[in-house]
């Protein structure tokens, strides 16, 4: 005797072996033996053998017509042995009933299963509604494999053209669209973003890399809403001709400076910050805008202002005009440079030019400081405030060797990026030079002394530190964000808030609410300050900007990687020279493009090299070379580069857009260039 039983969902059919009670060993037409319950048992036979019942039922259940067989059931519920009697005509033979059954139990829209062999017609209203399910399905398909069809021909549907960027980055896994560019970009074993460019979805790599960034942190859009400029109280002017030091492309001013001579023979120097925080109140509409942002996103040749143009065209310091600004005195004894006293005051600051690196470096040198050679706009106030900086500088390198530091290394290297059509020029800086020097040195002052200052008034703030940490040299030296004043080993202070930079970064311009409310209020400044001790959102504003900041610098080397490599396409560039950093890791030395070498012989840091460019690739920005030869010359010596940040990567470094990176910073990941530290992000 045979077997057609319903086993796991499955139709299966084999000979009985032997019977014990309510079970049957059967042998299967493969050979396998199962135990089947009586119960599973739909139906038994003797002709034809098992696998040929199997078959023919298969054949059978193909011809049956789904709407006659629906219409014949009705809407009871029955047992397929009856509804095969009424639709044959005759008690069904096995390969008839077997057939009926495969019909049954794969028609799930036209009848419902109820048990073993039992089944229900699907009332008319619900076949329909699945048939027409089934329906836009098949159409679906149909459309889904066009849409391989035109991809694998090179052509981008047009359906999915509006959905390029989200098919890259944040797709529907459940649309067609995504599945057909799934099966394309896996059947012609290419990755997804090489496909889009392939296909012209993409406009380039560039595209790809700056849309990946502004799908992860501005899935909004870059757009700002409307704002209104709030009205600004009326401020006492400042007796100052104000100056600011800065790149040519820059357009967020944050600080100037002024110097006056004093009738005793003191120099009373300003360093003048612009005061967004006079306008902006925390918790209003321009408020939330900065904090979503956090920071202005700086790249070659672009950036993404924190604020919007209208705000910062209030509130930068440009020439010609009266800013409002929070203002640092520092009264300075010219003849040994100490600082006799300091003032913080909220005035309108007169600015008299905005200088420029790009027409003042090759004239502003230290051999012409020294020699009072040249002729340059403030020309007087430039080597008085370079004086008070080299002053500066040495006082915080004595107190960086008292934390136990080694003194800083001023020989590194900075390169700025500046863009031109999607023409890339990358020009070496010396780092250190005086008006570099200056800048950096009195915005650490400022940074400091403004960080003294909230403390004193028992104000929180936002600052930085580094040193003190448990653990390892490199847990000691990391450097921190907290909301107490905290030594800052590295750049040799006591502490250090960042203050300096409101109209670029939102920790600033919380600090600049702070500083304020000291000067406004003196000793009742902790009662109404906006944030208090221990405040919950002053420590969420921390997390959320160092989250925010270091996607913003990931960004910002990828694209600094990307214009290095449109550099070497650029300049056809194939033998280069290059500096080891470590181990496999070599640093180009005309381009701060950072490359490993798997396999390169053990060499010294700073020995420079000779590398073959065998080829590079702008989207997934690597770089295969090999080595070519070793200079004989001495190891160049690098900057320490395990000391966390120092006076420039801290301090204000001319912001531009193009951004200039630090080629000592301390990553030496081979996928990204060098990642630029602090200040060097927004330069």
């Amino acid at each position: 005797m045979n077997l057609f039983f319903e086993e796991s969902g499955d139709f299966k059919a084999g000979s009985v072996l032997s019977q014990q009670g309510e079970a049957y060993q059967v042998e299967l037409a493969s050979g396998k033996r199962s135990k089947v319950k009586t119960r599973d048992v739909l139906v038994e036979f003797n002709t034809p053998a098992p696998a040929e019942l199997l078959s023919e039922a298969a054949a059978m259940a193909a011809t049956i017509d789904l709407d006659f067989l629906w219409e014949v059931a009705g809407q009871d519920e029955f047992a397929f042995a009856d509804l095969g009697r009424e639709y044959f005509g005759h008690v069904p033979q096995a390969v008839e009933a077997a057939g009926l059954l495969m019909r049954l139990h794969h028609a799930p829209i036209y009848f419902y299963k109820k048990g073993k062999g039992r089944y229900k017609a699907a009332p008319e209203a619900s076949l329909k509604a699945a048939q027409a399910g089934v329906e836009k399905k098949r159409l679906l398909a149909i459309a889904q494999a066009q849409y391989v069809d035109e991809l694998m021909a090179g052509r981008l549907p047009a359906a999915m053209q509006p959905l390029a960027l989200q098919l890259l980055f944040k797709p529907d896994k459940n649309g067609i669209e995504y599945k057909a560019f799934d099966a394309a970009c896996n059947e012609l074993q290419l990755a997804p973003q090489r496909l889009m460019l392939q296909v012209g979805g993409i406009a380039s790599p560039k595209a790809v890399h700056f849309s990946k960034f502004q799908y992860e942190f501005f899935p909004k859009g870059l757009s700002f809403p409307p704002v209104e400029i709030p009205p600004l109280a009326t401020l006492p002017v400042a007796q100052v001709k104000a100056f600011s030091i800065d790149d040519m492309t820059t357009t967020e001013i944050d600080d100037a400076f002024s110097v006056v001579v004093q009738d005793d023979g003191m120099l009373r120097v300003g360093i003048h910050i612009a005061a967004p925080a006079l306008g902006i109140r925390p918790g209003d509409s321009i408020d939330a805008i900065a904090r979503a942002r956090m920071s202005t996103v700086y790249m070659p040749g672009d950036k993404i202002t924190m604020l919007p143009d209208a705000l910062v065209t209030a509130f930068t310091l440009a020439e010609g005009k009266t800013c409002p600004a929070v203002s640092l005195y520092a009264t300075i004894d010219p003849t040994d440079w100490s600082v006799i006293a300091t003032e913080t005051r909220a005035e309108a600051v007169p600015i008299a030019a905005n200088l420029r690196h790009n027409d003042l470096d090759a004239l502003v040198t230290e051999e012409h400081l020294a020699a009072g050679t040249g002729d340059y706009p403030h020309k007087a106030e430039i080597a008085q405030l370079w004086q008070w900086a080299q002053v500066l500088e040495q006082g915080r390198m004595q107190k960086r060797e008292s934390f136990g530091l080694r003194p800083e290394q001023n020989n590194r290297v900075d390169f700025n990026f500046y863009v031109d059509d999607d023409v890339v020029s990358i020009v070496r800086r010396k780092r250190g030079a005086p008006l570099d020097k200056i800048v950096a040195e009195l915005m650490i002052f400022a940074n400091s002394t403004w960080g003294k200052l909230m403390h004193e008034h028992g104000v929180p703030g936002v600052y930085r530190s580094q040193g003190g940490g448990t653990g390892g040299w490199a847990a000691k030296m990391q450097v921190r964000m907290v909301t107490h004043a905290a030594p800052h080993q590295g750049l040799g202070v006591d502490q250090y808030a960042w203050s300096t930079s409101p109209l670029r970064r939102y920790p600033d311009l919380v600090n600049q609410w702070q500083i304020l409310s000291c000067i406004e209020h003196g000793v009742t400044a902790p009662l109404v300050a906006h944030f208090k001790q221990r405040d919950a959102d002053l420590f969420a504003i921390v997390s959320a900007f160092d989250a925010a900041y270091s996607g913003y610098a990931d960004f910002q080397n990828t694209m600094e990687r990307y214009w290095c490599l449109r550099w070497l396409s650029q300049e056809k560039a194939r033998q280069v020279d290059a500096v080891v950093l470590k181990d496999e890791v070599l640093r180009l030395t005309e381009i701060p493009l950072v490359i490993r070498l798997p396999g390169m012989p053990q060499l010294a840091r700073g020995t420079q090299v000779k590398l073959d460019l065998l080829r590079w690739d702008d989207l997934d920005l690597t770089v295969e070379a090999r080595l070519l030869e070793v200079a004989v010359t001495e190891a160049l010596e690098l900057a320490d580069e395990e000391e966390g940040e120092t006076d420039a990567d801290i301090a204000e470094q001319p912001e531009s857009d193009g951004v200039m990176v630090d080629v000592a910073a301390s990553a030496l990941d081979s996928s990204v260039p060098a990642a630029p530290t602090d200040e060097v992000i927004s330069a």
